[in-house]
């Protein structure tokens, strides 16, 4: 796949994400995708991401900085929300929150196989600290 057409996928995946269209998430995750090392497969990922939203009902996943090397995207997504409750273990306290998330993602045959996520945590403990 060339790289502007991996491009165009990765978008088609974002806003397949962006609008919770769970029944289309096979046409761009693999059935046995594996996320940070760990075989979670097609099911467990929308469940991940379900969750996410539960977690997170104004979650948006914007792409800040894409970059595309086939097979691989390298992705800043760039996040501005309000989490309900906890959020990667911290409590929110119902503030709203802007942080990145650094990922990898690896495609075969324009299905994402591999997932390599790192959120920056630095960010939001920052963003719920006390004034």
């Amino acid at each position: 796949m060339a790289d502007t057409s991996l491009k165009a996928r990765y978008r088609q995946y974002l806003d397949c994400l962006n609008a919770q269209a769970w029944d289309r998430l096979g046409e761009f995750v693999a059935q046995e995708v594996v996320y940070n090392g760990e075989g979670i497969g097609l099911a467990g990922y929308r469940s991940m991401l379900e969750r996410d939203y539960l977690t997170i009902p104004d979650l948006r996943f914007v792409s800040d900085l894409l970059l595309a090397d086939p097979p691989w995207i390298a992705c800043r997504l760039a996040f501005d929300c309000s989490p309900r409750g906890a959020f990667l273990g911290l409590e929110t306290h119902g503030r709203r929150i802007t942080f990145s998330e650094h990922v990898f993602y690896r495609f075969e045959q324009g299905r994402i196989v591999q997932v390599q996520s790192l959120i920056d945590e630095a960010a939001v403990r920052r963003a719920i600290a006390p004034p």
